[in-house]
Protein backbone atom coordinates (compact mmCIF):
# COMPACT_ATOMS: atom_id res chain seq x y z
CA UNK A 1 0.00 0.00 0.00
CA UNK A 2 1.20 3.51 -0.81
CA UNK A 3 -0.15 6.88 0.28
CA UNK A 4 -2.23 7.37 -2.85
CA UNK A 5 -3.94 4.03 -2.34
CA UNK A 6 -4.55 4.80 1.32
CA UNK A 7 -5.94 8.27 0.64
CA UNK A 8 -8.32 7.00 -2.04
CA UNK A 9 -9.79 4.20 0.09
CA UNK A 10 -13.48 3.96 -0.92
CA UNK A 11 -15.92 4.00 2.00
CA UNK A 12 -19.51 2.99 1.26
CA UNK A 13 -22.25 4.06 3.65
CA UNK A 14 -24.01 1.45 5.80
CA UNK A 15 -27.47 0.42 4.58
CA UNK A 16 -29.89 3.17 5.62
CA UNK A 17 -32.96 1.15 4.59
CA UNK A 18 -31.97 -1.69 6.90
CA UNK A 19 -31.31 0.74 9.75
CA UNK A 20 -34.84 2.13 9.33
CA UNK A 21 -36.35 -1.35 9.14
CA UNK A 22 -34.72 -2.42 12.41
CA UNK A 23 -35.83 0.82 14.06
CA UNK A 24 -39.41 -0.06 13.05
CA UNK A 25 -38.95 -3.47 14.68
CA UNK A 26 -37.84 -1.75 17.88
CA UNK A 27 -40.86 0.56 17.79
CA UNK A 28 -43.25 -2.40 17.42
CA UNK A 29 -42.06 -3.95 20.70
CA UNK A 30 -44.17 -3.38 23.81
CA UNK A 31 -42.02 -0.70 25.38
CA UNK A 32 -41.73 3.09 25.28
CA UNK A 33 -40.34 4.60 22.09
CA UNK A 34 -36.52 4.51 22.27
CA UNK A 35 -36.85 2.82 25.66
CA UNK A 36 -33.42 1.18 25.41
CA UNK A 37 -31.91 4.44 24.31
CA UNK A 38 -28.47 4.23 22.73
CA UNK A 39 -28.56 0.44 22.76
CA UNK A 40 -31.39 0.48 20.22
CA UNK A 41 -29.37 2.80 18.03
CA UNK A 42 -26.27 0.60 18.36
CA UNK A 43 -28.20 -2.48 17.25
CA UNK A 44 -29.67 -0.56 14.30
CA UNK A 45 -26.19 0.59 13.27
CA UNK A 46 -24.77 -2.93 13.56
CA UNK A 47 -27.58 -4.19 11.32
CA UNK A 48 -26.90 -1.47 8.74
CA UNK A 49 -23.17 -2.26 8.80
CA UNK A 50 -23.74 -6.01 8.42
CA UNK A 51 -26.36 -5.43 5.71
CA UNK A 52 -29.10 -7.49 7.33
CA UNK A 53 -32.22 -6.76 9.38
CA UNK A 54 -31.27 -9.76 11.55
CA UNK A 55 -28.00 -8.52 13.05
CA UNK A 56 -25.83 -11.00 14.93
CA UNK A 57 -22.86 -11.01 17.25
CA UNK A 58 -22.58 -14.78 17.32
CA UNK A 59 -18.85 -14.68 16.56
CA UNK A 60 -16.81 -11.82 17.91
CA UNK A 61 -13.11 -11.15 18.22
CA UNK A 62 -10.88 -8.78 20.14
CA UNK A 63 -7.81 -7.61 18.23
CA UNK A 64 -5.10 -6.46 20.65
CA UNK A 65 -2.29 -4.62 18.86
CA UNK A 66 0.96 -4.73 20.87
CA UNK A 67 3.95 -2.43 20.33
CA UNK A 68 6.68 -0.54 22.14
CA UNK A 69 7.20 3.21 22.13
CA UNK A 70 10.48 5.10 22.03
CA UNK A 71 8.98 7.97 24.03
CA UNK A 72 9.16 5.76 27.14
CA UNK A 73 12.80 6.86 27.36
CA UNK A 74 11.50 10.24 28.57
CA UNK A 75 10.00 8.75 31.73
CA UNK A 76 6.35 9.12 30.71
CA UNK A 77 5.32 5.78 32.19
CA UNK A 78 5.44 4.23 35.62
CA UNK A 79 7.19 1.12 34.28
CA UNK A 80 9.61 0.19 31.51
CA UNK A 81 8.97 -1.18 28.05
CA UNK A 82 9.80 -4.72 29.20
CA UNK A 83 6.26 -4.87 30.57
CA UNK A 84 4.86 -4.76 27.02
CA UNK A 85 6.52 -8.09 26.27
CA UNK A 86 5.44 -9.57 29.60
CA UNK A 87 1.79 -8.68 29.02
CA UNK A 88 1.99 -9.85 25.40
CA UNK A 89 3.15 -13.23 26.70
CA UNK A 90 0.18 -13.28 29.05
CA UNK A 91 -2.08 -12.42 26.12
CA UNK A 92 -0.59 -15.30 24.18
CA UNK A 93 -1.20 -17.65 27.11
CA UNK A 94 -4.75 -16.24 27.45
CA UNK A 95 -4.14 -15.25 31.09
CA UNK A 96 -4.22 -11.44 30.75
CA UNK A 97 -7.10 -9.28 32.00
CA UNK A 98 -8.81 -9.01 28.62
CA UNK A 99 -8.37 -12.74 28.03
CA UNK A 100 -10.18 -13.58 31.26
CA UNK A 101 -12.99 -11.13 30.49
CA UNK A 102 -13.21 -12.35 26.89
CA UNK A 103 -13.65 -15.95 28.02
CA UNK A 104 -16.64 -14.86 30.10
CA UNK A 105 -18.06 -12.74 27.27
CA UNK A 106 -17.57 -15.39 24.55
CA UNK A 107 -15.03 -13.28 22.67
CA UNK A 108 -12.02 -14.74 20.85
CA UNK A 109 -8.83 -12.77 21.53
CA UNK A 110 -6.29 -12.22 18.76
CA UNK A 111 -3.13 -10.65 20.24
CA UNK A 112 -0.84 -9.16 17.60
CA UNK A 113 2.86 -8.33 17.74
CA UNK A 114 2.85 -5.32 15.44
CA UNK A 115 5.93 -3.72 16.99
CA UNK A 116 7.24 -5.21 20.25
CA UNK A 117 10.93 -4.68 20.89
CA UNK A 118 11.84 -8.35 21.06
CA UNK A 119 13.32 -11.12 18.97
CA UNK A 120 11.47 -14.16 17.72
CA UNK A 121 7.80 -15.10 17.88
CA UNK A 122 5.73 -15.04 21.06
CA UNK A 123 3.67 -18.21 21.62
CA UNK A 124 -0.01 -17.55 21.00
CA UNK A 125 0.61 -14.07 19.53
CA UNK A 126 0.11 -13.35 15.83
CA UNK A 127 3.39 -12.09 14.35
CA UNK A 128 2.72 -9.05 12.16
CA UNK A 129 5.77 -7.14 13.37
CA UNK A 130 6.70 -4.07 11.33
CA UNK A 131 9.61 -2.91 13.50
CA UNK A 132 10.89 -3.27 17.03
CA UNK A 133 8.97 -0.32 18.38
CA UNK A 134 8.74 3.34 17.45
CA UNK A 135 11.33 6.08 17.91
CA UNK A 136 11.41 8.81 20.54
CA UNK A 137 9.19 11.47 18.98
CA UNK A 138 10.74 14.18 21.14
CA UNK A 139 13.89 13.64 19.06
CA UNK A 140 12.65 12.45 15.66
CA UNK A 141 9.47 11.20 13.97
CA UNK A 142 8.21 8.06 15.68
CA UNK A 143 7.54 6.17 12.45
CA UNK A 144 8.81 6.25 8.91
CA UNK A 145 5.99 6.61 6.40
CA UNK A 146 6.73 3.12 5.08
CA UNK A 147 6.35 1.66 8.57
CA UNK A 148 3.04 3.39 9.17
CA UNK A 149 1.69 2.29 5.79
CA UNK A 150 2.72 -1.31 6.39
CA UNK A 151 1.11 -1.36 9.84
CA UNK A 152 -2.13 0.07 8.42
CA UNK A 153 -2.08 -2.45 5.58
CA UNK A 154 -1.62 -5.33 8.02
CA UNK A 155 -4.49 -4.07 10.17
CA UNK A 156 -6.79 -3.98 7.14
CA UNK A 157 -5.69 -7.47 6.08
CA UNK A 158 -6.37 -8.83 9.56
CA UNK A 159 -9.96 -7.61 9.42
CA UNK A 160 -10.33 -9.23 6.00
CA UNK A 161 -9.07 -12.50 7.47
CA UNK A 162 -11.39 -12.37 10.49
CA UNK A 163 -14.38 -11.44 8.34
CA UNK A 164 -13.57 -14.38 6.10
CA UNK A 165 -13.57 -16.63 9.16
CA UNK A 166 -17.10 -15.52 9.98
CA UNK A 167 -16.56 -12.95 12.72
CA UNK A 168 -19.47 -10.52 13.02
CA UNK A 169 -17.80 -7.79 15.11
CA UNK A 170 -14.35 -6.83 16.38
CA UNK A 171 -13.33 -5.16 19.64
CA UNK A 172 -10.27 -2.94 19.23
CA UNK A 173 -7.56 -3.28 21.86
CA UNK A 174 -3.91 -2.41 22.44
CA UNK A 175 -0.97 -3.08 24.70
CA UNK A 176 2.11 -0.86 24.73
CA UNK A 177 3.75 0.75 27.71
CA UNK A 178 3.66 4.53 27.29
CA UNK A 179 1.07 4.53 24.50
CA UNK A 180 -1.26 7.07 26.08
CA UNK A 181 1.51 9.63 25.46
CA UNK A 182 1.53 9.38 21.63
CA UNK A 183 -2.24 8.99 21.66
CA UNK A 184 -2.68 12.23 23.57
CA UNK A 185 -0.20 13.99 21.30
CA UNK A 186 -2.09 12.81 18.21
CA UNK A 187 -5.46 13.86 19.60
CA UNK A 188 -4.21 17.27 20.75
CA UNK A 189 -2.49 17.89 17.42
CA UNK A 190 -5.43 16.89 15.21
CA UNK A 191 -8.10 18.56 17.37
CA UNK A 192 -5.94 21.58 18.28
CA UNK A 193 -6.37 21.04 22.00
CA UNK A 194 -4.22 22.42 24.80
CA UNK A 195 -2.39 19.34 26.16
CA UNK A 196 -2.26 20.58 29.74
CA UNK A 197 -6.00 19.91 30.00
CA UNK A 198 -5.97 16.50 28.33
CA UNK A 199 -2.88 14.67 29.55
CA UNK A 200 -3.86 11.84 31.90
CA UNK A 201 -2.02 9.54 34.29
CA UNK A 202 -2.04 6.54 31.97
CA UNK A 203 -1.35 3.39 33.97
CA UNK A 204 -0.90 5.35 37.19
CA UNK A 205 1.67 8.17 37.12
CA UNK A 206 2.29 10.15 40.29
CA UNK A 207 2.07 13.94 40.26
CA UNK A 208 5.68 14.46 39.19
CA UNK A 209 5.33 11.84 36.46
CA UNK A 210 2.19 13.56 35.21
CA UNK A 211 3.98 16.92 35.07
CA UNK A 212 6.85 15.31 33.14
CA UNK A 213 4.43 13.70 30.69
CA UNK A 214 2.74 17.05 30.11
CA UNK A 215 6.09 18.75 29.45
CA UNK A 216 7.09 16.05 26.98
CA UNK A 217 3.86 16.29 25.01
CA UNK A 218 3.87 20.09 25.03
CA UNK A 219 7.48 20.21 23.83
CA UNK A 220 6.83 17.65 21.12
CA UNK A 221 3.75 19.51 19.87
CA UNK A 222 5.67 22.79 19.75
CA UNK A 223 8.50 21.14 17.83
CA UNK A 224 6.07 19.45 15.48
CA UNK A 225 4.25 22.71 14.79
CA UNK A 226 7.51 24.53 14.12
CA UNK A 227 8.87 21.82 11.82
CA UNK A 228 5.63 20.97 10.05
CA UNK A 229 5.51 21.56 6.33
CA UNK A 230 2.36 22.58 4.56
CA UNK A 231 -0.06 19.68 4.45
CA UNK A 232 -1.49 18.69 1.13
CA UNK A 233 -4.89 17.83 2.63
CA UNK A 234 -6.64 16.84 5.85
CA UNK A 235 -5.81 13.24 4.98
CA UNK A 236 -2.15 14.13 4.60
CA UNK A 237 -2.16 15.97 7.90
CA UNK A 238 -3.67 13.01 9.76
CA UNK A 239 -1.23 10.55 8.22
CA UNK A 240 1.82 12.72 8.90
CA UNK A 241 0.66 13.33 12.48
CA UNK A 242 0.39 9.56 12.92
CA UNK A 243 3.94 9.19 11.64
CA UNK A 244 5.22 12.02 13.81
CA UNK A 245 3.96 10.65 17.11
CA UNK A 246 3.43 7.10 16.10
CA UNK A 247 2.88 3.94 17.73
CA UNK A 248 2.76 0.87 15.53
CA UNK A 249 -0.13 -0.31 17.70
CA UNK A 250 -2.00 2.90 16.82
CA UNK A 251 -1.15 2.58 13.11
CA UNK A 252 -2.24 -1.05 13.08
CA UNK A 253 -5.55 -0.04 14.66
CA UNK A 254 -6.03 2.65 12.01
CA UNK A 255 -5.97 -0.25 9.57
CA UNK A 256 -8.46 -2.21 11.68
CA UNK A 257 -10.95 0.68 11.59
CA UNK A 258 -10.53 1.17 7.86
CA UNK A 259 -10.84 -2.60 7.38
CA UNK A 260 -14.11 -2.57 9.30
CA UNK A 261 -15.59 -0.20 6.73
CA UNK A 262 -14.11 -2.13 3.81
CA UNK A 263 -15.41 -5.52 4.96
CA UNK A 264 -18.62 -4.38 6.69
CA UNK A 265 -17.61 -5.39 10.20
CA UNK A 266 -18.52 -3.16 13.16
CA UNK A 267 -15.44 -2.18 15.16
CA UNK A 268 -15.85 -1.41 18.86
CA UNK A 269 -13.78 1.55 20.10
CA UNK A 270 -12.17 0.95 23.50
CA UNK A 271 -10.15 3.64 25.30
CA UNK A 272 -8.00 6.63 24.41
CA UNK A 273 -5.44 4.75 22.31
CA UNK A 274 -8.04 3.11 20.10
CA UNK A 275 -9.95 6.40 19.93
CA UNK A 276 -6.82 8.17 18.65
CA UNK A 277 -6.54 5.49 15.97
CA UNK A 278 -10.24 5.90 15.15
CA UNK A 279 -9.75 9.65 14.73
CA UNK A 280 -6.80 9.14 12.38
CA UNK A 281 -8.76 6.55 10.40
CA UNK A 282 -11.73 8.89 9.95
CA UNK A 283 -9.50 11.76 8.85
CA UNK A 284 -7.63 9.51 6.39
CA UNK A 285 -10.73 7.70 5.07
CA UNK A 286 -13.79 9.88 5.78
CA UNK A 287 -16.89 7.84 6.54
CA UNK A 288 -15.30 5.00 8.48
CA UNK A 289 -16.77 6.44 11.71
CA UNK A 290 -20.12 5.00 10.62
CA UNK A 291 -18.65 1.53 11.13
CA UNK A 292 -17.58 2.26 14.72
CA UNK A 293 -19.39 1.67 18.00
CA UNK A 294 -18.10 3.48 21.11
CA UNK A 295 -17.94 1.20 24.14
CA UNK A 296 -17.15 3.47 27.08
CA UNK A 297 -16.09 6.89 28.26
CA UNK A 298 -12.73 6.17 29.83
CA UNK A 299 -10.73 7.95 32.52
CA UNK A 300 -8.28 9.51 30.06
CA UNK A 301 -9.62 12.96 29.28
CA UNK A 302 -8.99 12.98 25.55
CA UNK A 303 -11.39 10.18 24.70
CA UNK A 304 -14.52 12.29 25.18
CA UNK A 305 -13.12 14.96 22.87
CA UNK A 306 -12.50 12.36 20.18
CA UNK A 307 -15.89 10.68 20.52
CA UNK A 308 -17.62 14.07 20.32
CA UNK A 309 -15.82 14.86 17.06
CA UNK A 310 -16.64 11.41 15.68
CA UNK A 311 -20.27 11.81 16.82
CA UNK A 312 -20.13 8.55 18.73
CA UNK A 313 -21.93 8.13 22.04
CA UNK A 314 -20.29 5.71 24.50
CA UNK A 315 -22.65 3.08 25.89
CA UNK A 316 -20.84 2.57 29.21
CA UNK A 317 -19.68 5.14 31.75
CA UNK A 318 -17.43 3.16 34.07
CA UNK A 319 -14.38 5.37 34.75
CA UNK A 320 -12.19 2.61 33.29
CA UNK A 321 -8.55 2.85 32.28
CA UNK A 322 -7.36 -0.74 31.91
CA UNK A 323 -6.64 -0.98 28.20
CA UNK A 324 -6.15 -4.20 26.24
CA UNK A 325 -9.66 -3.76 24.77
CA UNK A 326 -11.34 -4.60 28.07
CA UNK A 327 -14.02 -1.91 27.83
CA UNK A 328 -14.90 -2.95 24.29
CA UNK A 329 -15.14 -6.61 25.33
CA UNK A 330 -17.36 -5.71 28.29
CA UNK A 331 -19.85 -4.12 25.90
CA UNK A 332 -20.70 -7.40 24.16
CA UNK A 333 -22.86 -8.91 26.93
CA UNK A 334 -24.93 -5.72 27.02
CA UNK A 335 -25.36 -5.80 23.26
CA UNK A 336 -26.36 -9.47 23.58
CA UNK A 337 -29.20 -8.45 25.90
CA UNK A 338 -30.37 -5.75 23.51
CA UNK A 339 -30.26 -8.13 20.54
CA UNK A 340 -32.08 -10.74 22.58
CA UNK A 341 -34.92 -8.36 23.34
CA UNK A 342 -35.17 -7.35 19.70
CA UNK A 343 -35.56 -11.01 18.71
CA UNK A 344 -37.79 -12.26 21.54
CA UNK A 345 -39.64 -9.23 22.92
CA UNK A 346 -43.43 -9.11 22.79
CA UNK A 347 -45.01 -6.74 20.32
CA UNK A 348 -47.89 -4.40 21.06
CA UNK A 349 -50.03 -6.54 18.74
CA UNK A 350 -49.28 -9.66 20.80
CA UNK A 351 -50.41 -8.06 24.06
CA UNK A 352 -53.35 -6.27 22.44
CA UNK A 353 -52.19 -2.76 23.28
CA UNK A 354 -52.04 0.19 20.92
CA UNK A 355 -48.53 1.09 19.81
CA UNK A 356 -46.81 4.22 20.99
CA UNK A 357 -46.50 6.80 18.27
CA UNK A 358 -43.19 8.32 17.27
CA UNK A 359 -43.39 12.10 17.02
CA UNK A 360 -40.61 13.81 15.13
CA UNK A 361 -37.23 12.29 14.38
CA UNK A 362 -35.48 9.53 16.25
CA UNK A 363 -33.86 10.94 19.39
CA UNK A 364 -30.43 9.50 18.54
Amino acid sequence: MNRRELFTTPVAKPDAAILAAVKRRWDALSKPIDGLGDFENAVCRIAAIQGTDRPTLARRAAVVMCADHGIVAEGVSQCGKEVTLAVAKALGARTSSVSRLAALANVDVTPVDIGIDCEGPIPGVLDLKVARGSRNFLVEPALAEEEALLAIERGIALVERLAGEGYNAIASGEMGIGNTTPSTAIVCSLLKLYPGQYVGRGAGLDDEGLRRKKRVIESALEKHAADAKKYESDKDRAFKTLCEFGGLDIAGLVGVFIGGARYRVPIIVDGLVTAAAALCAERIAPGVREYMIASHSGREKGIDAVLNVLRLRPLISGNMALGEGTGAVMLFPLLDLALGLLETGSTFAEIDVAEYERFGKCSF
